[in-house]
């Protein structure tokens, strides 16, 4: 989706070499989490994740935390407070909104599905969804699967018709009709394989195939598939009429109508569904890229589809994009994977190298929520990204 800091709408795709990373301040030393242990570290210099993620407080998030993961566990750490006008300090374990990251889910969850030879990415929508796509006034008939992982199927994003105060419709539910019948007031982006364009009607169409093929629900197939084989604990696509993130929470902060910044933390996100309602933890993100570009979540060959990439318009030069995937080099030349998110409240930026090490940031609002004018919104979004960059590029 659009963000709000490129000139668009509020919610857009999340960038890998856009990462943002948090650290946990203490005035005595630092706390670090490694391997389930709580290890206080005293009288050293300070730590540079824990500098950057201050540095990114100091711009206006309300707080950032961040994990790094390891062969040898997590390093957490967080700056600014959990929820604003408390004393409480942020908790680099708390559950954030991960906004675009679902669609590396989502995606997985086709490709376990292609795996079982229950669905063929070169098949066209219509295939699995006889036309839904043109009651909405879409032609599902020249898309294929593939195209929709891809972001080259040309179908317009149906986020650009939603109002551009999330306040107002955060209570209300969205079902993925309600949403494809909002891209199809549109033009097309393009011929479908014409071009890159990012559009999250492409996952919201891949969520239903998902459902369609497998007989079940989304959020529980996501779950049973995923989630649970990989023992993430405080990861959790919310069903319908779900507004909690569970707890502890990172309380996010997104623009009201009289431009203050208020509390949006509890939200019905239906709105953002197969395309980015996840609720998860840095830690939690971590082990998932770790696992799925290690191999232990897809066979070979749909992990090799997924990783098949074209290039994308992200005016980072090196950036490219696979199935529901992010491909990035980053500034010291080392290939990376993931995707980030960007939903109101939340921004979360997020990759792992081929060594293993992943590293997760996330900030309690979104860069044009703190900052004004769209150089002073791109400087704040490039800060978080940089966190991820950096710690990446120093192991």
């Amino acid at each position: 989706m659009e963000q709000a800091g490129s000139g668009g709408s509020w919610w857009t795709r999340g960038r890998i070499i856009a990462t943002a990373a948090a650290a946990t301040a203490f005035v005595v030393g630092l706390t670090v989490i490694a391997v389930g242990v709580v290890v206080a570290v005293r009288d050293r210099e300070p730590d540079p994740l824990q500098q950057r993620l201050d540095g990114l407080v100091d711009l206006g998030f309300p707080a950032a935390i961040a994990t790094v993961t390891t062969d040898e566990g997590d390093r957490a750490m967080a700056a600014g407070v959990e929820q604003r006008g408390s004393e409480h300090d942020a908790d680099p374990t708390s559950s954030v909104r991960i906004g675009s990251n679902t669609k590396m889910f989502t995606s997985v969850a086709i490709l376990q599905l292609v795996a079982k030879d229950r669905i063929d990415l070169d098949a066209s929508v219509d295939t699995y969804l006889p036309d839904v796509l043109r009651r909405s006034g879409l032609d599902g008939s020249r898309v294929t699967v593939r195209q929709l992982l891809q972001h080259t199927s040309g179908l317009p994003d149906y986020v650009r018709r939603l109002p551009a105060n999330p306040f107002s419709f955060r209570d209300r539910y969205l079902a993925p009709r309600d949403l494809l019948d909002l891209a199809g007031v549109q033009r097309p982006t393009g011929a479908p394989g014409e071009r890159w364009t990012y559009s999250n009607t492409n996952f919201l169409v891949a969520g239903m195939i998902a459902e369609r093929v497998s007989g079940r629900p989304l959020p529980e197939l996501v779950k049973s598939t995923i989630i649970k084989p990989l023992g993430l604990r405080h990861t959790r696509f919310p069903g319908p009429g779900d507004r909690t993130m569970g707890s502890p929470a990172l309380h996010g902060y997104a623009r009201t109508a009289k431009g203050r910044l208020g509390d949006i933390t509890t939200a019905d996100t239906s709105w953002a569904w197969a395309a980015g309602q996840m609720v998860s933890t840095p830690a939690d993100l971590n082990r998932f890229m770790r696992a799925l570009v290690g191999g232990r979540v897809l066979p070979r060959a749909q992990l090799q589809e997924m990783q098949r990439t074209v290039a994308s318009t992200d005016p980072r030069s090196g950036t490219r994009y696979g199935l529901g995937l992010m491909e990035y080099t980053l500034s010291c030349g080392k290939r990376a994977w993931g995707h980030g998110g960007d939903v109101p409240g939340y921004e979360t930026r997020n990759a792992v190298t081929e060594d293993g090490t992943a590293v997760t940031v996330a900030v309690s609002a979104l860069p044009a929520a703190v900052a004004t004018g769209k150089e002073r919104i791109a400087a704040a979004n490039e800060r978080v990204n940089q966190v991820v960059d950096a710690e990446l590029c120093t192991r």
